[in-house]
């Protein structure tokens, strides 16, 4: 029963829907209210995964062009690869953590300023998973573990939402929704640097473009067209023989990546459509929980939120972002020496697609173009820098060619792990 539970949650759209579904039967809205509610806000995140899938997709392919290309090796930040590591020694832990997580962050929303139910399923299990990790190796077990496992992931759900929610507020221009994925101080940084070197008053969505370029106004349409270069440039850096032998299935090399670039956009445009639709269904639903349940609160919701406010800035702070990650990467490189040796982190395409894209959304918000641009850039080499600091606590358990990714769990793991190391 525990197992079926924990599955049912874990899954997003079924989450948020169920959020959808209770917000619903506490307004007391009629059946068909209820269903259209439930059902709309569910498909809303399918259609979001499914743009996801599409974009990670391409990016994928983008990463093993890159690093093949330019012959770089090393660690490539991924939390699904840690995450699928970790299960199979830790899934029990992280099973309990998560689901006793998630009760803490109600009790946590409902007694104490921090008002924020965080959404984001697959991020709360990864979050369950490190924390469960570090806890094991710190000596913990039990109910030990799982207490004090289980009240750190409810408070940080809550705690990460609340230290965003200022810049969503300058984002969205309401509060009705908050922010819910473990990347936020990364996009603290974004913003803050945005704010230092940029100008609010020149956005990146009044980009003025020459009268011959004004195609470029379709988020979709540049997408394609910058990916595109993208796509080339590593392509002719691999040679065709590598893309076509490894992973065009003997398509052209440059067909594949004509083709894989506009997939990429193609995402993207399903991301957005899937947010309209949550958006939608998900805030007036939540207004049942708010005023009946948990006075206040608002759904913390996963990063693709803030996409439809900025779409240039989306653009921007990902390229941004991935040239910071190449800058924080050569840093390293030059930092490395035989007696000092470093964990070189190479740029990984979908960090900097996800978080570097909420980076320049919130960069934009407070520093305009330029400070997108700058901000964007000092996340990514902040989210290359961070996991050389988590790598060690990670390193042991035998991750040593993977770590988490977002800023948060870095963060948070670096925090606990050198805890648990003092306690011991």
């Amino acid at each position: 029963m525990l197992k079926f539970i924990l599955d049912f949650l874990s899954v997003p759209a079924v989450l948020i829907g169920l959020v959808s579904f209770i917000g619903l039967v506490a307004q007391k809205k009629g059946i068909s209210d209820v269903v259209k509610g439930t059902v709309k806000t569910i498909m809303g995140v399918l259609v979001l995964g499914g743009g996801a899938t599409l974009v990670v997709g391409a990016l994928g392919h983008f990463g093993n062009m890159f690093q093949y290309g330019f012959g770089i090796t090393g660690v490539v930040p991924h939390n699904e690869a840690v995450v699928g590591l970790a299960l199979e020694e830790f899934g029990t832990q992280t099973a309990l953590i998560m689901a006793f997580g998630m009760v803490a962050n109600v009790i946590i929303a409902r007694f104490t300023p921090l008002k924020f139910i965080f959404l984001t399923g697959h991020h709360t299990l990864y979050m369950a998973c490190m924390i469960g990790i570090i806890l094991s190796v710190g000596g913990l077990d039990g109910a030990a573990l799982v207490t004090v496992g289980a009240v750190t992931l409810g408070f940080i759900m809550a705690l990460f939402p609340y230290l965003a929610q200022p810049f969503v507020q300058k984002i969205t221009g309401s509060d009705d929704v908050g922010f819910g994925r473990f990347g936020t101080c990364g996009y603290i940084v974004a913003a803050y640097v945005g704010k230092l070197l940029g100008n609010k008053d020149h956005s990146t969505e009044e980009i003025n473009f020459p009268q011959s370029l004004t195609f470029l106004r379709d988020s979709s349409l540049s997408i394609s067209l910058v990916m595109l270069g993208l796509f080339f440039v590593v392509a002719i850096a691999c040679g065709p023989e590598y893309v076509e032998q490894n992973l065009s299935g003997g398509q052209n090399f440059l067909v594949f990546s004509i083709v894989q670039a506009i997939t990429f956009a193609g995402g993207v445009y399903v991301i957005l459509s899937g947010v309209r639709l949550i958006l939608a269904e998900i805030v007036p639903a939540f207004t049942g929980i708010a005023t009946t349940i948990l006075p206040n609160a608002k759904p913390a919701i996963d990063c693709p939120i803030v996409y439809p406010y900025a779409p240039n800035a989306v653009l921007i702070g990902f390229l941004s972002s991935f040239v910071g990650g190449v800058i924080g990467m050569g840093i390293l490189l030059a930092m490395n020496t035989p007696v000092n040796p470093l964990p070189i982190i190479l740029p990984s395409v979908v960090p900097h697609f996800f978080c570097g894209a909420t980076a320049g959304v919130f960069a934009n918000a407070t520093g305009g173009l330029r400070g997108c641009i700058f901000g964007s850039m000092a996340h990514g080499v902040f989210i290359t820098f961070l996991p050389v600091l988590l790598m060690p606590v990670l390193g042991s358990l035998g991750f040593a060619n993977t770590t988490f990714s977002d800023a948060d769990f870095c963060v948070v793991g670096a925090i606990l792990g050198n805890i648990i190391n003092l306690i011991k």
